[in-house]
């Protein structure tokens, strides 16, 4: 069984979207083995550079811990795939990593140090989302994806 992570910054704090996620993360549970990594936000009074720095340390430190990890980072600079072609994308991956991390930057983005040691950079789209409602629509993407690789009438 594959265990895909999502490593991010911040804590969820709307009760819908721990909701949503929690509904996502119980029908992923017969598929896949879900983990959830919920690092501190750093107070960016200090400067936004020393905070994204900050953040992205943790970041770094969190996958680095994770041997044989494909590292995909959620990135507005990413290629944009088609929930087939992600779908496609992580059965490969899973052919030869037992492990997926997805990764969520702070508000203030990442730094060029994470970009440049990441497998993959994925962009679900141009537009901004908050960070907590990005959490919930990846779980539901990554549930989808395994919906499509599983024969699962989800994906339409």
């Amino acid at each position: 069984m594959i265990r895909i992570s999502v490593v991010c910054i911040g804590k969820i704090k709307d009760k819908y979207i721990k909701e949503g996620i929690a509904e996502f993360s119980k029908r992923l549970s017969k598929y896949i083995k879900l983990d959830i990594t919920e690092l501190a936000e750093e107070d960016d009074n200090k400067g936004i550079e020393n905070a994204v720095n900050s953040e992205t340390e943790r970041i770094i430190n969190a996958i680095s811990k994770k041997n044989y990890s494909y590292n995909i980072l959620l990135d507005l600079n990413g290629k944009m795939l088609s929930s087939e072609e992600m779908a496609d994308k992580i059965e490969k991956i899973s052919m030869t990593n037992s492990e997926i991390n997805f990764i969520i930057g702070g508000s203030n983005g990442v730094n060029d140090k994470l970009r440049k040691i990441v497998d993959f950079r994925l962009c679900f789209s141009p537009m901004t989302f908050p960070h907590q409602l990005m959490r919930l629509i990846l779980t539901e993407q990554i549930y989808r994806w395994i919906s499509i690789n599983n024969n699962i009438k989800y994906h339409k």
